[in-house]
Parts: structure tokens; C-alpha cells; sequence
């Protein structure tokens, strides 16, 4: 074979080198695989794939580690859920997000203001992105973040406050909405099958920005407990007038389910069988409630039954992660109806509109399990889970289902360091004398960004500024 590919390479020189045979050369040195000039579409699908593996990749599997809807029973996902988390175990992730922050910067220059759709798209995505790596590290690099093409100056970008983080990121949807919102005649070039999200349709979009902007007004419940859930519920009234009413107009990640473009979850355990399981707290909490979406999520063990690993163990004959978030081709949920109406109840609650908080509850129960089981929830299950009133809500109840619903989401981690639902014991093999609240600064950063904190945060029980 290396002998072939000589031969090849000296037959192209020589051809390249003669004039009169260079016209079966011209433009094959450009591979179609690799453009020199990037464009909006281009740009849109590279950035919407790398969110992808960013939300439903390494990140998710922590996240549901953490939380113990899953168990980590083999090599790295062992050490993990012994909270042996260490400052080189997500350099790659770290970098592969502030690439596509680097892009979505790119994406919002080169769109300019005559592609406001494009503009618009790059914004909340570029939101997405930093909200995942806040919400993980704290204070991080953001308004410096990115410009390093810009020259020397910027090759150490500075870390901004969480807080600043957050604002920015309520200003970029802000934007993004008013970008979105704009006629489509106003754009140059329209977005269509690169936005593998929404195939360019900017309502949906503006649903979206809505919700995110709901989420993240919504993770400030231990700083702002009044004024963020205001904020939360007004964001919900602007994505309902918008036109969310269902599950239909959902921001998933999307995967063909062939080649490289597989589902994350499937892909991880067709490669990685015994890394990790589904965990015994989740399956039984799912099963003392006769749960009817405990079949989608757990495969069946090799006893035949649904079964989960005990916490502090790595027992792998239990259940794998079930087929409807783990096959070839299923969409991972990103941003959904169903997170906005739990956040409505959580928020209304708060809000002491407890009626509201009530509806919203039982609304988000009943069209998940529509969603995932494709039929409506049983008489009996909706009486004792999805009937509560003002009366009888509570927030244990709406974040302990929306625990089980937003079951492979990475908001879960970021709803139980907020509320502490459900309450969850510690593993009694962790390094570390609690459940960690938050990633260690990358070894990356401390060795090539002098800006990074310093000392950098080693301790993982330390809280982000929003858990504090």
C-alpha cells in the first residue's frame, strides 16, 4: 500500500509540474472535503454538530452519573462515579466548546447584518455553549473568548465572572429573538437543510431563544428567588406567544444514524458495553410508581427484567440505557416543551401562583409520557402523579418529575445542585466527601492560558456562583 500511494503521489507531482498535461490537474488539489472558504451553511452544520456531542456526549454521561440515573461501572466512568474527577479529564471537551464559540463568532461576522436568520441561529447557539461550560466550570473565559485569530493579545483570554457570563449569555437570546423576528425578506441568504435543527425556520428558533432565556433566568433560584422566577415565566408567556404549544417544535440534536453520524448514547455503549449502566435508585424510584416510561428507558438486564446498579458498585449484568435514547437514529432532546413547562411550574411556584405551578406540573408529566411511549399516560397514573392542585403541589414534586423526565438531559446536574431534589446520598466510594458540584479548571488552561485562575480550583465540592 506505501509503495502505492508513492508511486500515486510522484504521478500527481509530475502531472502538476507539466503545462501541457495540467488541465487534468486544475482544482484537484481542492478537496470538496475540505473548502478553503467557509460559508454561513457551512458554518451552521459544524457548529450545530459539535453542540450536539457538547449536550448528549461526555458532558450528559457526568451529568447522569452525578445525579445517579446512571451508574459509571467500568474504566474511566468508574472513576468518575468515585468522583475521581481530574484537571485533564475534559481538556478535549473544553476546547471542542470554545471551538464553536470561536465559530459561532466567526458565523455572526461573516453572516453580517444582511443575514440577520444566520446571525440569530449563531447567537443561541454560541449562548448554548457558553451557558454548558459556565453552568460546569464557573467563571470562564468569555468576552476575550475566541478573538485568539485576532492576534497575541488574545491568546490568553481573560475569565469573566459567572455572572457576567449569564448576563451576556440573556443578551445574545435577546438578540437572537429580535434577529429572528425579522421578515425573511430581509435576508440575503436563508439557512435551509445546514440547520439540521430546524431546516431554517426562524419561528421555532424564536421558541427556542424563549426557553433558554427561561432556563437560564431559572438557575438563578438560589440567588434571585423572586425576581428570577418573574423573569422565567415572562420568558414562557414570550415562547407560548411565539407559538410554543407541544412537543412537536422540540430543539433536538438529530443524527442520520449511519457512519459517524450516529446517536451518542447508542454509539457510546455499541463501543463502551459494560462503561456504563442504568442505576438502581432511578429504576426503582421509576418502578414504585408503575412508571409506563421505565421500558423506553432501560433495556431489559440479562435476567430478562429492568434492573439497575446499586450506588458504590460496578455490577454489570443490570440494564443498559433502553432504545428510545439510544438507537442509531434517536433525537436527543436539547430544548423542549416539556423542560419549559417544568420550569413554568417550578418559576409559578416560587411565584406563589401555585395553580398555575399545578397545571403546569401535571401538563409536563402527561405529554412526556405521550411523547415517549406514544400513547396517553393510565387513568391510575395520572390520578396519583399528574393531578395536582394548589393545594397539593410541591417542589419536591415538580423537580422529582422533572428529575425522571429530563432523564440523559446534562440540566438535570444543574437542577439538583440548585434544589437538592431528589436528594441523593453520596457514593460511599467517593474520593471526595459529597456528590461534586462542578468540573476542576482544565490542565490545558493552567499550562498554556495565564489568565486562568490561579491557583486554579482543584476542590469539585466548590460551588459555581449561582449553586452558592
Amino acid at each position: 500500500m506505501k509503495n502505492i500511494l508513492s508511486a500515486g503521489l510522484m504521478t500527481l507531482l509530475l502531472l502538476m509540474g507539466s503545462a501541457s498535461c495540467s488541465k487534468f490537474v486544475d482544482g484537484y488539489e481542492n478537496s470538496p472535503n475540505n473548502p478553503l472558504v467557509a460559508t454561513p451553511a457551512l458554518l451552521t452544520t459544524v457548529i450545530q454538530v459539535a453542540t450536539f456531542s457538547h449536550f448528549t456526549g461526555q458532558l450528559a454521561r457526568h451529568a447522569a452519573m452525578l445525579t445517579q440515573q446512571c451508574a459509571g461501572t467500568q474504566a474511566q466512568y468508574e472513576d468518575i462515579a468515585n468522583y475521581s474527577i481530574l484537571e485533564g479529564d475534559n481538556n478535549n471537551e473544553w476546547e471542542s466548546i470554545y471551538s464553536a464559540i470561536t465559530d459561532c463568532d466567526i458565523l455572526i461576522d461573516l453572516a453580517g447584518t444582511n443575514n440577520p436568520y444566520y446571525q440569530g441561529i449563531a447567537k443561541i447557539l454560541k449562548a448554548m455553549n457558553l451557558g454548558i461550560a459556565s453552568d460546569l466550570w464557573g467563571d470562564i473565559p468569555n468576552r476575550e473568548a475566541g478573538k485568539g485569530i485576532q492576534g497575541e493579545a488574545f491568546f490568553n483570554p481573560s475569565y469573566d465572572p459567572q455572572e457576567m457570563v449569564y448576563s451576556d449569555i440573556q443578551a445574545l437570546l435577546s438578540d437572537a429573538i429580535s434577529d429572528l423576528s425579522k421578515d425573511a425578506g430581509s435576508n440575503a441568504l436563508l439557512p435551509g437543510l445546514d440547520d439540521l435543527i430546524y431546516n431554517g425556520d426562524a419561528s421555532r428558533w424564536v421558541v427556542t431563544a424563549n426557553i433558554l432565556k427561561a432556563r437560564y433566568e431559572n438557575h438563578l433560584s438560589k440567588r434571585d428567588a423572586a425576581g428570577s422566577a418573574t423573569r422565567a415565566l415572562a420568558a414562557i408567556d414570550a415562547a407560548v406567544a411565539a407559538g410554543l404549544d407541544g412537543t412537536d417544535d422540540d430543539c433536538n440534536a438529530i443524527f442520520p444514524g449511519d457512519g459517524n453520524s450516529l446517536n451518542q448514547w447508542y454509539a457510546f455503549q455499541q463501543t463502551r458495553g459494560d462503561y456504563i449502566k442504568m442505576a438502581e435508585g432511578f429504576v426503582n424510584f421509576l418502578q414504585g410508581i408503575n412508571d409506563p416510561r421505565l421500558s423506553f428507558y432501560a433495556a431489559l438486564d440479562d435476567q430478562g427484567g429492568i434492573s439497575g446498579t446499586p450506588l458504590g458498585s460496578t455490577l454489570t449484568t443490570t440494564s443498559d440505557i433502553g432504545s428510545y435514547f439510544a438507537s442509531t437514529d434517536a433525537p436527543a432532546p436539547l430544548v423542549t416543551y416539556v423542560e419549559a413547562k417544568f420550569i413554568e411550574a417550578e418559576a409559578a411556584f416560587r411565584a406563589d401562583q401555585k395553580m398555575r405551578a399545578a397545571n403546569a406540573h401535571n401538563e409536563a408529566i402527561k405529554a412526556h409520557i405521550r411523547q415517549v411511549t406514544g400513547a396517553d399516560a393510565p387513568a391510575d397514573y395520572i390520578t396519583a402523579q399528574a393531578s395536582e392542585t394548589d393545594a397539593t403541589i410541591t417542589l419536591e414534586k415538580i423537580m422529582t418529575h422533572k428529575y425522571a423526565a429530563l432523564f440523559t438531559q446534562f440540566e438535570v446536574y444543574t437542577d439538583w445542585r440548585r434544589t437538592n431534589i431528589p436528594a441523593l446520598s453520596p457514593n460511599p466510594n467517593g474520593l471526595v466527601p459529597g456528590i461534586p458540584r462542578r468540573l476542576p479548571t482544565c490542565s490545558n488552561e493552567r499550562l498554556y492560558n495565564r489568565n486562568a485562575p490561579s491557583p486554579v480550583i482543584s476542590d469539585i465540592l466548590k460551588p459555581v456562583w449561582w449553586d452558592e
